[in-house]
């Protein structure tokens, strides 16, 4: 969405709310995306205004989003939210032509007085969505071993040795087979 604010600019206007829907994208089929498996069940709902106080323009959002997506740990069906507020300062295109590239993400750029929203919200998503999603924070996960989810069943999993104890292991493994085929001999 591209807001307008030649009136804003010209003064005609101090405050602009906004109140609007965005669908993100649906096409993350790479392995690397932090959008992997994750489904958006509703368009990101985006809430604001921007005001002019004596040509210092700020603008004030909250962006919402509600998904589904698996468990990090058990690959379990999760269904969830995301919210996040953002303040920043708007300014025409002209003043920040001096500054830096580190500089500039601080601020919301008009151009040819408008202000596109949406590049702005959507590199905003990327950059803050949670990279890690869990059904619950005590989540155990799978075993490594067996595949278990172990949230709901025990490791299926033998015990493992400890290599420097495998000789010891056999000592006792044989004392424990002969034990068990000679019984009358230990009395």
């Amino acid at each position: 969405m591209q807001l307008d604010l030649r009136d804003m600019l010209a003064g005609i206007v101090r405050m602009l709310p906004f109140d609007y829907t965005l669908t993100p994208p649906t096409d993350f089929t790479e392995g690397s995306s932090i959008f992997y498996g994750v489904t958006f069940t509703q368009p990101m709902r985006v809430a604001g205004e921007i005001t002019n106080t004596a040509g210092y323009m700020r603008m004030t959002l909250t962006l919402s989003v509600e998904f589904n997506a698996p468990c990090s740990r058990c690959l379990k069906d999760t269904s969830d939210s995301f919210s996040l507020t953002l303040e920043k300062t708007v300014v025409p295109a002209d003043v920040t032509q001096d500054m830096d590239e580190d500089t500039i993400d601080d601020y919301a750029v008009i151009e040819d007085g408008f202000l596109d929203m949406d590049e702005q919200l959507l590199d905003l998503l990327y950059m803050e969505f949670p990279s890690k999603i869990l059904c619950s924070e005590d989540c155990k996960g799978l075993c490594a071993g067996c595949g278990a989810n172990l949230n709901v069943e025990q490791c299926r999993c033998q015990p493992e040795v400890d290599p420097r104890l495998a000789p010891l292991q056999a000592i006792l493994d044989d004392l424990q087979q002969a034990e068990n085929s000679n019984p009358d001999e230990n009395e």
